[in-house]
């Protein structure tokens, strides 16, 4: 290690001093006529590590230095995170209309869900409601023909005065009011046509284009017009205009007096 040492020391002295000499030699050289001194480097740095190490030093490549603006780059942060927030701005916004599409098709499916429920709901009613009905309560006296040399086209059911009387099935009111040999009168007619007449009523509680359910009361049970005591006279027109014999019209459609 030493003689090492003692080695590099030596080399470092011998390229110092030979360095010294080319500086003076060329200085004394140049020296006569010149008005100033003249520097010249003593070593170039490649000559100069092979003196002292023995071996050629490096070659290293130039490295270029940028200026920085620092206006630039204050923009460039600016822009950066401009993007940053519009792109959390985005994301907001989505969710939000993601969270409202959403509600809305939840709401739609509970509005159709309650209207199916409703639908349901009527139909079963309508199921449970009865399509036909007896006109009144009473006792049957009198049937459908001839009687005491006239035709009777209906037949009477009997009770007291205020006993209601019934639509015997859905219809509209044709007519409620006055009418000759009945007093006080009421006509409904039904889908497929056939009107039903009710007779001698005390009291009517429906008018003229009022539409009835199977069931509703229109009337009270009278006296009135050509009539021998309280009672219903009750009458059935196919098609409107054609009297039948009421008491197999209603059998048929599961009504008996």
């Amino acid at each position: 290690m030493e003689d090492d040492r003692s080695a590099v020391t030596g080399r470092v002295a011998a390229a110092v001093v030979a360095a010294g000499t080319l500086a003076t030699t060329v200085g004394v050289a140049n020296g006569f006529g010149s008005t100033g001194p003249t520097i010249i480097p003593l070593a170039a740095g490649a000559d100069l590590a092979l003196a002292v190490t023995g071996q050629p030093a490096a070659t290293q490549s130039p490295q270029t230095v940028h200026a920085v603006s620092p206006g630039l780059e204050a923009a460039k942060l600016m822009r950066s995170e401009g993007l940053v927030a519009r792109q959390h701005v985005d994301q907001a916004i989505k969710h939000a209309s993601d969270g409202y599409t959403a509600r809305q098709a939840e709401l739609k499916r509970k509005q159709e869900a309650e209207e199916a429920e409703r639908a349901r709901i009527a139909a079963e009613e309508e199921a449970k409601r009865p399509k036909a009905v007896k006109p009144a309560q009473g006792t049957f006296t009198s049937g459908f023909g001839g009687r005491w040399g006239t035709t009777h086209y209906g037949v009477d059911i009997a009770n007291s005065i205020g006993t209601p009387i019934l639509s015997a099935m859905e219809g509209t009111v044709v007519e409620a009011g006055p009418a000759s040999g009945f007093g006080l009168w009421v006509r409904v007619q039904h889908a497929d046509g056939t009107i039903t007449v009710y007779g001698h009523v005390n009291e009517i509680l429906v008018a003229q284009g009022q539409h009835v359910a199977a069931g509703a009361q229109i009337a009270t049970m009278g006296n009135r017009g050509q009539s021998t005591g309280p009672h219903l006279h009750f009458e059935v027109w196919a098609g409107g205009s054609q009297k039948i014999d009421p008491v197999g019209w209603l059998a048929e459609r599961g009504i008996s007096l």
